[in-house]
Parts: C-alpha cells; sequence; structure tokens
C-alpha cells in the first residue's frame, strides 16, 4: 500500500466555520495574535489566554468535519495515510481518520507549564487558573505558541520523506517551519497542492496546483486518485 502523507493548514477547518487570524490582519477573534499566542502573553495575563481557548473549545464543539476532512478518511482505504496538520481542532480526527500528527498541539489538551512531557485531555470545555498538573504546576493550553519549538517536526520530517504522494491542503506555505516540509519530499512524487491561492514558492514539474477550495479540491483529487486505482 503507497504512503500517502497530507499536510493541512487553516483552509480545511475554515470550511467548518473555524476562523483562522490570518484572514482578519493579525487578529485571532477580536485578539492581538501575540496577547494569546505567546509566552509573553501567557506571562502578562494567564486569565485572558485560558478564557480565549475555552472560547475556542465552546466554538469547536459547535462546528462538524466537512466534506474534506471526511474525503481525507475515506482515502485511508486505499492509502497507508499520515496527516500532518497545523491545525489544532480535532475535525481530522472526528471526520474518522487515524494517523494525526498535530504540529501547532491540540485545542482539546492541556499540558504542565514546568514538565511539558505531561498532557492531559480536557474535560468538557474549560481550563482554568487553579487547574494543577500532578506535580503541582499551573496547567496551559497544548498549544504550540509564536517564539516555541515544534516537538513534533522531526517526526513529520521523516515521514514526509517517506511519502509516495503529498498533498498539501488550505495552506499558504509562509508558516515555518511546516511549510518545509515539502523539500523534504522524494523529488520526483507527485505532489498535489489544493488551495485557491497561488502559493509563495515555485512549482516543480511534480506538483500539480488544484485552484479551489478545500471542499472542491477534494472532490477533484479523489476522482484523480480513482482513475489510478481503477
Amino acid at each position: 500500500m503507497q504512503k500517502l502523507v497530507v499536510l493541512t493548514g487553516a483552509g480545511i477547518s475554515a470550511e467548518s466555520g473555524i476562523n483562522t487570524f490570518r484572514d482578519s490582519g493579525g487578529l485571532w477573534e477580536g485578539h492581538d495574535v501575540m496577547e494569546v499566542a505567546s509566552p509573553e502573553g501567557w506571562t502578562k495575563n494567564k486569565a485572558l489566554v485560558l478564557d480565549f481557548y475555552n472560547q475556542r473549545r465552546r466554538n469547536l464543539n459547535e462546528v462538524k468535519p466537512n466534506a474534506a476532512h471526511i474525503a481525507l478518511a475515506n482515502l485511508q482505504d486505499i492509502y497507508q495515510t499520515t496527516i500532518l496538520t497545523q491545525n489544532v481542532d480535532d475535525l481530522h480526527e472526528r471526520a474518522g481518520s487515524k494517523t494525526i500528527v498535530h504540529l501547532h498541539g491540540e485545542l482539546t489538551k492541556s499540558r504542565s507549564t514546568t514538565h511539558s512531557q505531561l498532557v492531559y485531555t480536557i474535560k468538557g470545555t474549560e481550563l482554568n487558573l487553579g487547574d494543577k498538573c500532578e506535580k503541582g504546576s499551573q496547567l496551559r493550553p497544548h498549544i504550540v505558541w509564536f517564539g516555541e519549538e515544534v516537538p513534533e517536526m522531526e517526526r513529520a520530517i521523516e515521514i514526509t520523506s517517506q511519502a509516495d504522494i503529498l498533498v498539501i491542503i488550505g495552506t499558504s506555505m509562509i508558516v515555518y517551519p511546516a511549510a518545509s516540509l515539502i523539500q523534504y519530499a522524494r523529488p520526483k512524487i507527485p505532489v498535489y497542492y489544493i488551495d485557491p491561492n497561488i502559493p509563495d514558492f515555485p512549482f516543480k514539474s511534480n506538483v500539480v496546483h488544484i485552484r479551489a477550495k478545500a471542499t472542491v479540491g477534494m472532490e477533484i483529487l479523489m476522482k484523480e486518485f480513482l482513475k489510478f486505482i481503477y
């Protein structure tokens, strides 16, 4: 079974109703992103940061996976599929995808501020001041903030380097280090880039650009894949 690696970004979740700060001039739901997505913002106002992510979790409960998420889950029947996502939502999981690497963390989880290996699933939607890990430290959102290392990056590089097919969906390819993953794919494998916009990187001969939003692009791609199978 061929190895299919899929890199997803905000564009795929946007169609489910999840907003991205990059669509609104550096604001994320009315907040300066550095106030709610940086270690400095956390140090300055923990209550604000916790409340912000609590609201994001409440919003997440109100949306559902869209046709693009579901199509990717269906591809598991014909490919050994791994999803590398920049998104912190759980829509890939809810659509049925099994192997998912969250590069930027997970909204539904918390972790210790002093022992980063201690990660917990949040019960319900609330994480508050006074919620502590087993070693007594305040819990924070399990999110990779600006200025922090991406712990899963080495694993993602290894997975990408073994891909037989690479699909990139709904990402502008300007957020590093995730955007650099395409450089680790083997030179001549098929690469499909699904996004309505022209990216800021040069296309090579093995890259097919499907200029469409995620749901439409995945419908086109599924037809393309089925031609190779049947």
